[in-house]
C-alpha cells in the first residue's frame, strides 16, 4: 500500500484559521513593541537606569542581560532606528506559526544573547532588539530553502532583498555599535532555521524514499 504523505510545512489553511493566525501574530507583536517602549519610557524617566542590566561580556552579573538585553535600548533614537524592522520581521517570523515563530525568538534570543556574553569585549554593556532583527531576518531567509518550500523561499528573498543590506552589521564597525549581538543574533537565525523545519525535512526524506521503493 502506498500512502501520500502531507507535507507539514505546505498545509492549507482555512480562511478563518489564517484570519485567526493574522490576528494572533499582529497582537503578538504589537504588545511586544509596545512593551519595548514602555520600558523605554520608564527607563528615560529613571536617568537610563535599566540599562546596565545588559549583557556585560563574561561577567557573572553580565549574565542577566541574555533575558533582559533585547527588550532595552539606549535612548528613543535606538528604539526609534529598531521599530519598523521590529514589526515587520517579528510579524513575518510569527506568520510562519505562532508557536515556531515563538520558538524561533527564543533561540534567536539565547544564541544572540550568549554569544555576545562569551566573546563581546570587556567593561561594555550589549542592549537593544537589533538582536532580534539579525535572527529574524537570517530564520525568514534559511527557513524555505531549509525546508525546500518555494512559498517560504519566495518570501525570504522579498526580505533579503528588504532588510538584507543589514547584514553588513555583523562585521566590525562602529565602536558603539554590538557586531556581536548581530553575528550571533544572525547565528541563532540559522540555527532557528535549520532546526524548526526538521518536519519537512523528515516529510521530503520520507517522500523520496516512497518513490524510490514504487519504483524498484
Amino acid at each position: 500500500m502506498q500512502k501520500q504523505l502531507t507535507d507539514p510545512g505546505s498545509e492549507p489553511r482555512s480562511a478563518g484559521g489564517l484570519k485567526l493566525l493574522w490576528q494572533r501574530a499582529i497582537a503578538i507583536t504589537l504588545g511586544f513593541t509596545a512593551l519595548l517602549y514602555g520600558i523605554e519610557g520608564v527607563d528615560a524617566a529613571t536617568g537610563q537606569e535599566f540599562d546596565q542590566a545588559g549583557v556585560k561580556p563574561r561577567t557573572a552579573d553580565g549574565l542577566e542581560g541574555i533575558v533582559f538585553g533585547p527588550v532595552l535600548h539606549a535612548n528613543w533614537e535606538h528604539l526609534i532606528g529598531n521599530t519598523v524592522p521590529v514589526l515587520v520581521l517579528g510579524l513575518l517570523t510569527l506568520l510562519t506559526g505562532i508557536g515556531r515563530g515563538l520558538a524561533a525568538t527564543a533561540i534567536v534570543w539565547v544564541i544572540g544573547e550568549g554569544g555576545t556574553w562569551l566573546i563581546g569585549p570587556s567593561n561594555t554593556v550589549h542592549i537593544g532588539a537589533s538582536v532580534l532583527v539579525f535572527g529574524w531576518l537570517t530564520y525568514l531567509i534559511s527557513r524555505g530553502v531549509f525546508a525546500r518550500n518555494v512559498v517560504q523561499i519566495a518570501i525570504g528573498l522579498v526580505v533579503g532583498l528588504l532588510y538584507g543590506s543589514i547584514l553588513w552589521g555583523v562585521l566590525p564597525g562602529d565602536p558603539g555599535i554590538s557586531w556581536q549581538g548581530h553575528l550571533f543574533g544572525a547565528v541563532g537565525g540559522l540555527v532557528a532555521g535549520w532546526v524548526l523545519s526538521s518536519d519537512e525535512r523528515r516529510h521530503r526524506r520520507g517522500a523520496n524514499a516512497g518513490r524510490i521503493a514504487s519504483s524498484g
